[in-house]
């Protein structure tokens, strides 16, 4: 029974759960083109389109980008729940002292306060920027900034304790 509730995962090539070929047909559906009309639009030949709706040719992003583009349909990144996954914004005055971005899972502190920069306690110039190197101190920041800004969701939860110790 339990193979009832699980959907069957569509043949071919997919973006998600979707199968590509049924999104390049709706595509197409879209704006009534036919298969040599998209593959004019997208500067691809017409077996092309005849393949990825049969489903037996994977795609480079950027074809698929212009075939969905035919319809004025965009690919976009979404969470768990649907919801927009927009990009990080690129700093261009924010690199380390070799001119390259700070890595993107650490949080950057921009004109960070004594204490903060793990150089402080060997006595060195803190930098216009740095990150926190210890991941459990991530986290407990991570932590408390979420106890403190979701009020109403963490109602009657004890607040974590405070961080204030720096590596």
């Amino acid at each position: 029974m339990a193979s009832a509730l699980i959907p069957p995962q569509p043949p071919g090539p997919t973006v998600g759960r979707f199968p590509i070929a049924g999104l390049v047909r709706r595509a197409r559906r879209i704006v009534r083109l036919s298969q040599q009309q998209m593959a004019r639009f997208a500067k691809v030949a017409p077996s092309t389109i005849g393949r990825v709706e049969a489903g037996s040719l994977t795609l480079s992003l950027a074809v698929l980008e212009r075939l969905l583009g035919a319809a004025g349909l965009y690919l976009v990144v979404v969470d768990q729940e649907g919801r927009v996954v927009l990009p990080m914004a690129d700093r261009e005055d924010v690199h380390d002292g070799a001119d390259r971005r700070y890595p993107s899972h650490l949080d950057t502190i921009l004109d960070p306060e004594p204490g903060e920069w793990w150089g402080d306690i060997y006595g060195l110039t803190s930098p216009p920027e740095t990150y926190h190197r210890s991941s459990a101190d991530r986290e407990a920041r991570r932590r408390r900034s979420q106890w403190e800004v979701r009020v109403a969701q963490h109602r009657g939860v004890p607040p974590p304790p405070p961080v204030d110790v720096y590596y």
